[in-house]
């Protein structure tokens, strides 16, 4: 037995009425798509696989260019969904519901909407091409500046005295590792030997900044102060930060050519079109929350016997640890 419909078929319904109300019922047996398959028949009516991944995209259960496989359960119980919306569809025209004018009007927001989509995708594909991708990306990498990136250890103490004390030490051929093990405060680094791996001075505080912008493969840096204390660095290595990949940038490239698609062609068509807006300032928008009748009007003194509102409790202080 079916598990009975889903509040997710029941919210779809109006695009099926949509489809519905654009002509008479008619039985659909040509593919939609190029090679689309036939998975199943209500009342005449055809259920394409084409229609089961789209509303399984609308789902969110696939993303857009993911394939859904007909023999998997997914897509079974994506199909019981589609047979469900196709069932009430037929069953709300045929109660006449469609020509109540309020569902009138949801159908033909709903068209456009699909319309608009529509146009949008078609924009958007003939812009998103991976010559476009590629063109792009290397646009970028050129603009990019390459910044030096740096490998390094650390030791951090509570006071300048101490921190030459370990520059001195080291000077002297004393172990990093050990040392930062003994003596640095910074429990990040400490229990590995300092080791702050690869890094560029641009997710630094500004006194690693400084103190390491000129800095060679070997040097050994400080004492400077930091937060928490005193750092003595020493740079292991010095090397230019790699650029970022392709498939890296990929995602963030196709959101910037699709947002300046759909920006150029609003504009185009908010340019070409004479759009007034109606609504007043201060206009009551249907809908709209209101106050009771019986609210005090604002900076009223409440009336007598009414409550008072509670007064807010004072935030309890929370002691400071004693210092040891």
């Amino acid at each position: 037995m079916r598990a009975p419909a889903s509040l997710a078929t029941l919210l779809v319904v109006a695009m099926a009425l949509t489809l519905a109300a654009c002509g008479p019922k008619v039985v659909d047996d040509k593919p939609p798509e190029t090679g689309d398959v036939a998975v199943a028949r209500v009342d005449g009516q055809t259920v394409w696989a084409s229609d089961v991944k789209r509303e399984a995209i609308a789902q969110g259960m696939i993303s857009e260019g993911e394939p859904l496989d007909i023999q998997s359960e997914q897509f079974r119980q994506v199909l019981d969904e589609v047979v469900d919306r196709e069932l009430l569809a037929a069953e709300a025209i045929r109660r006449g519901l469609d020509k109540d004018p309020v569902v009138q009007r949801r159908l033909a927001a709903a068209r456009k909407r699909v319309l608009g989509d529509v146009l949008v995708g078609g924009v958007v594909e003939k812009a998103v091409t991976e010559d476009n991708i590629q063109t792009l990306y290397k646009e970028q990498q050129k603009l990019s500046a390459q910044s030096d990136e740096f490998k390094a250890r650390q030791i951090v103490v509570a006071t300048q005295p101490a921190a030459e004390d370990v520059r001195k030490l080291l000077a002297t051929g004393a172990s990093f590792d050990s040392l930062a093990m003994e003596r640095s405060t910074d429990s990040a680094t400490r229990f590995n030997g300092g080791d702050l791996g690869y890094f560029t001075l641009d997710v630094m505080s500004p006194s690693y900044q400084t103190a390491l912008k000129d800095a060679a493969p070997g040097q050994l840096i400080g004492p400077f102060p930091v937060e928490g204390g005193w750092a003595v660095v020493r740079v292991d290595e010095k090397r230019a930060e790699e650029p970022i990949s392709i498939e890296a940038a990929r995602p963030q490239i196709v959101r910037f050519l699709t947002y300046g698609q759909v920006r150029d062609l609003l504009e185009k068509l908010r340019g070409a079109a004479k759009i007034e807006t109606l609504l007043k300032k201060g206009q009551a928008v249907p809908g709209a929350p209101s106050e009771p009748a019986n609210a005090p009007p604002a900076g009223a003194e409440p009336s007598a016997g009414a409550p008072s509102p509670p007064t807010p409790a004072k935030p309890q202080k929370t002691p400071a640890p004693e210092k040891k």
